[in-house]
């Protein structure tokens, strides 16, 4: 409900300074990481030469370029849908004519948090301002800035999984190479855990602690299924 709450409000917001939230950055290049992993993961130090590991690394970078797309189109995807939801919210808050109704709509569409302190005056001049904003055309619903974030999406999916691949294309022995691109992935995860610890007011450091462990187990599982 929150991106309701977000898109009845944005008729009348100024435009965020950020393509992406924190939230969003860091779940990007956590999927990239975990993907990429799994492809590392899976070379053998003793069995693996040059060859197949160039072969593994190219299919880890299909596969992260692939998903990367997949993952912008989804995020468009939730961007309409829920702008459309939104848009269906507003024209029902307008165009009812019983104000308890209305009053109502608004509420269930708000975060818990921000419903329960608002007065039935503070409520009534919401639908008031809302009755007032123009109508808005479905094409536009997907803006440039959209197609902004889709793109840091991609990019974000796709990048990540470079400074992992990195290792096995400039250090000539497997297993120094495997060593030290498992360093930088859980490096990575740290960072991101961090970021994203620091984002909810949470400590960072246990956070990062709980990221690298989360997606090592996520990357076992994935392995294990056979990903």
């Amino acid at each position: 409900m929150l991106r309701d709450a977000l898109v009845l409000t944005a008729w009348t917001a100024q435009p965020a300074t950020r393509i992406l939230d924190p939230l969003e950055r860091t779940s990007e290049i956590l999927f990239g990481v975990i993907m990429v992993l799994t492809f590392t993961s899976s070379i053998s130090v003793a069995q693996s030469g040059q060859a197949e590991t160039r072969e593994v690394l190219v299919a880890a970078l299909g596969c992260n370029i692939a998903w990367g797309i997949v993952d912008a189109a989804f995020y468009l995807m939730a961007i309409l849908i829920g702008r459309a939801r939104g848009l269906r919210i507003l024209h029902a808050i307008r165009e009812n004519r019983d104000h308890s109704l209305s009053q109502r709509l608004i509420l269930e569409a708000l975060p818990e948090p921000v419903s329960a302190v608002l007065a039935p005056s503070e409520v009534e001049e919401l639908r008031e301002r809302l009755a007032r904003i123009p109508d808005r055309p479905l094409h536009s619903l997907i803006k440039r800035r959209d197609l902004t974030g889709a793109l840091a999406v991609f990019l974000l999916v796709f990048l990540s999984t470079l400074p992992i691949a990195l290792p096995f294309l400039l250090v000539s022995q497997i297993g120094v190479a495997m060593r030290t691109s498992n360093a930088i992935a859980i490096a990575m995860l740290f960072g991101t855990g961090r970021t994203l610890g620091r984002h909810t007011g949470r400590s960072g450091w246990g956070t990062g602690l709980v990221m690298v462990f989360l997606g090592l187990v996520l990357v076992a599982i994935t392995i294990a299924l056979g990903g």
